[in-house]
């Protein structure tokens, strides 16, 4: 069965400021040391399954020019452009229509843009074994990731490990990011995976999902699909695409639906969900410093410092974050660093719009 694939770009990756802008967030940004963006390696990593003719980028109109700039090889027709965000279970839906335009039926592989992967081959034929699953009856599958420590930033899927499909098993249960003590909890108990995101699926299988569970969607959506092609597709989208239920895919329909299995993942997952993880991707020296620019660090431990052309020099200092840009300088405990959006909230109500 055709293999096909949508790529959720339209994140602000706001944890990520003041590096990730409104103009250039961090989807778009190269945050490893061979120069390629988030988005390029996700697409990279996809290529031995999926043609570049079948790959669909969904994001907002502000961010199709950097879609073009950075992926030449996707047609233009499928970058797909959302009038305004409506949470994933819209996004996922708008390019299933788009497929179903295309093909009587395929397999849809759902990944966010923003995620590394340090392990792609491994990734691939998990990917593989995921699309055999999803490709039986009315299967969806998603992809949970082993967990290494209580992270309580996650939501978790409970595995029936009694019933499997080859490498997956079936879904027990969803369920929210956990206090601490849940979450060891969890991970004692090897019932549980983080949940990544990432879904594998038929379309019609994803479709009749939706008609079942999320039936005013479905009509909208239907919609659309009626218009794909026609002078009419863009008026029909930015009327009928704001009407839709603001939900995610987990809450509209992975919590809902049978025949769900999830593959536990092992491949170097990291969702780079604050600037932490930049010590993760690129390690650290003796002093337990992950440090790129122009930096003289002195006594200095502990700390993730980015520098630009300017000179950062720091003494006597441990546990901080410090990223610099042409126009801002972000200081912050490592311990506070799930607060910069509070420092967007704050601009956004002094009206500071460069900054954002």
């Amino acid at each position: 069965m055709k293999k096909t694939a949508l790529i959720m770009a339209g994140g602000r990756g706001e944890r990520f400021w003041p590096r990730s802008r409104k103009s250039l967030p961090k989807q778009f940004l190269s945050l490893t040391n061979d120069g390629k963006t988030m988005i390029q390696l996700t697409v990279e990593r996809i290529l031995p399954l999926v043609d570049m003719e079948d790959i669909y980028i969904a994001t907002n109109k502000d961010y199709k020019n950097l879609v073009l700039e950075q992926l030449p090889g996707i047609p233009k027709q499928n970058i797909l452009c959302e009038p305004v965000g409506r949470n994933t279970a819209p996004c996922i839906g708008l390019g299933a229509v788009h497929i179903a335009s295309k093909y009587e039926d395929a397999i849809m592989m759902v990944l966010p843009s923003d995620h590394l992967i340090k392990v792609p081959d491994i990734f691939t034929e998990t990917l593989e074994q995921a699309c055999e699953i999803a490709s039986e009856d009315t299967n969806l599958v998603t992809i949970g990731i082993q967990p290494n420590y209580p992270e309580t930033g996650y939501g978790y899927i409970k595995m029936n490990k009694e019933i499997s499909k080859g490498t997956a098993y079936s879904v027990d249960c969803f369920v929210e990011k956990p206090n601490l003590e849940k979450a060891k909890a969890y991970v004692s108990s090897g019932s549980y995976v983080w949940n990544s995101g990432m879904f594998i699926w038929k379309i019609s299988s994803i479709l009749s999902n939706l008609q079942k569970y999320l039936p005013n969607m479905y009509s909208g959506l239907k919609n659309i699909q009626a218009s794909i092609g026609t002078d009419s597709e863009e008026d029909c989208l930015i009327s009928t695409f704001p009407t839709l239920e603001s939900i995610s895919i987990d809450y509209g329909i992975m919590e809902k639906a049978s025949n769900i299995y999830v593959i536990p993942g092992n491949f170097g997952w990291d969702d780079v969900g604050s600037w932490l993880a930049i010590e993760r991707i690129k390690g650290y020296d003796e002093s337990n410093n992950t440090i790129s620019g122009n930096v003289i660090a002195i006594d200095t431990n502990n700390c993730i410092i980015e520098a630009k052309e300017k000179l950062i020099a720091t003494v006597g200092v441990e546990n901080l974050v410090i990223v610099d840009t042409d126009d801002a300088l972000l200081v912050s405990g490592k311990d506070f660093t799930g607060n910069i959006r509070k420092v967007l909230e704050t601009l956004r109500e002094q009206k500071a719009e460069k900054y954002l």
